[in-house]
């Protein structure tokens, strides 16, 4: 029988369209198999030897004098950080020039890695440089909103197959996200607690969604998913923005952030997905209401028709029994 559910933070509506469940095994049928990646190709502009194709690196990590992790400007960036932020009336009509911050991470100097696949050492780099990378952009005086996320696979929106996640910062808060900010305020007025905290503590309680628990994380698929697969990385310390993350927690949320991916690479045979980090603007600091998290969004349906004219997402699996086939991969 087909349910609805709702985001106990959001407020929004799923349906969980049981009658049209799909195992994991009926996600990769009929799917192309991944063409096997050399360890460097010649043409890639991220591969080690090709520096020169990007534009230069003013962050690195290194080992031995080589290269482990880059960041550079992006070449074909949306935005630029030498615009202004002034608002321009157009009769009616507003508009303010491309003003923003983009930056692509490269992940490593092996073309054909990826993080279910990588050193946990590689992994850890890949989070310090997010983080390092945030508390630098969120110095910007007119930077309100730091995105930053991965995007694996054709599906997913990436055009080079090196591995590589994106940071983007604006100069502005979209409604969308105002809009979940505002719950969260309304929440903590009624009750005085953060909801994530709430939802993280009886996810726990319930156990029936949870993948991974380690000292500082859980790892969940929430129980209103939009997408089959959909899941969800928690600080299980309360804490409204990522540039907070600890040493320790940076280590906590390499090991889980990888071995969670690791099982989707295995059960759904290396999905594309994309991950985003969904922290709060950047002048929150200790607010009680907002709670950080990195979502995972596995691209095995396509949003149609319904999906795009009611905002309500049809998921054709239960979040229940993702979490118990990822509970159970095995290497």
């Amino acid at each position: 029988m087909p349910e609805f559910r709702q985001d106990w933070a959001t407020k929004e509506w799923v349906i969980i369209a049981t009658e049209r469940a799909k195992r994991p095994e009926d996600f990769t049928k009929g799917r192309e198999t991944k063409k096997t990646l050399p360890e460097k190709a010649d043409k890639c502009p991220f591969c080690p030897g090709n520096e020169d194709k990007t534009p230069p690196s003013f962050y690195t990590i290194q080992n031995n004098g080589a290269w482990k992790l880059r960041v550079v400007q992006n070449k074909f960036a949306a935005l630029q950080p030498n615009l202004t932020t002034q608002r321009k009336k157009v009769g009616k009509f507003l508009k303010v020039d491309g003003f923003g911050v983009a930056e692509v991470v490269i992940e490593t100097p092996k073309h054909n890695e990826t993080i279910a696949n990588m050193p946990d050492e590689d992994v850890k780099n890949i989070i310090v440089a997010y983080r390092d990378r945030y508390h630098e952009i969120a110095r910007g005086q007119h930077i309100c909103l730091i995105n930053i996320f991965r995007n694996h696979g054709q599906k997913a929106g990436t055009s080079l197959e090196h591995p590589h996640s994106q940071i983007i910062a604006i100069p502005i808060v979209p409604p969308h996200i105002r809009d979940q900010i505002t719950q969260t305020i309304l929440s903590s007025d009624t009750y005085g607690t953060c909801i994530y905290c709430d939802i993280i503590k009886e996810e726990l309680n319930q156990k029936e969604r949870v993948i991974l628990e380690t000292e500082h994380f859980a790892s969940i698929a929430p129980f209103a998913s939009r997408y089959p697969f959909e899941l969800r990385i928690y600080p299980k310390k309360h804490s409204c923005n990522f540039g907070d993350i600890s040493d320790a927690g940076i280590i906590d949320m390499a090991y889980i952030l990888k071995a969670t991916l690791r099982k989707l690479y295995i059960a759904l045979a290396d999905p594309d997905y994309n991950y985003i980090i969904r922290s709060g603007p950047t002048d929150y600091a200790n607010v009680r209401h907002y709670h950080w998290y990195l979502e995972i969004l596995p691209k095995l349906t396509t949003t149609a028709g319904f999906e795009l004219g009611t905002g309500i997402f049809i998921n054709v699996t239960l979040p229940e029994q993702c979490a118990k086939v990822l509970r159970e991969v095995k290497e």
